[in-house]
């Protein structure tokens, strides 16, 4: 199954000086590690400008898995019941329950 990342760069951390021109824009060469368990901060990918061995490495971002936020179920509107209806037996009414014994 698919699943989407999103992420943010912070271009000002770019080394300008490993931009090339291709037939197309602009390039830079990028690492990005899809690490094990998220940070601190719930990234789970780094972005870095890809540098040589001699290098020091220079992080440029970070991702995030992208989790659909689901609607919150609206609650039922509470039951409204209706009661059977009970005849009333009132003293004096020729009821059907005249002969019980109590």
């Amino acid at each position: 199954m698919s699943k989407l990342i999103t992420g943010k760069i912070n271009l000002s951390k770019i080394d300008k000086t490993k931009l090339f021109k291709g037939q197309k824009g602009i390039y830079l060469n990028l690492t990005l590690w899809l690490n094990d368990a998220p940070d601190q901060y719930g990234n789970i990918l780094s972005i870095e400008q890809s540098t040589t061995k001699e290098e020091k490495k220079l992080y440029i971002g970070s991702g995030k898995l992208y989790i659909k936020k689901e609607p919150e179920p609206i609650a039922p509107e509470p039951s409204k019941e209706v009661s059977p209806i009970v005849p009333e037996i009132l003293p004096g009414n020729n009821n059907e329950m005249d002969d019980l014994p109590f």
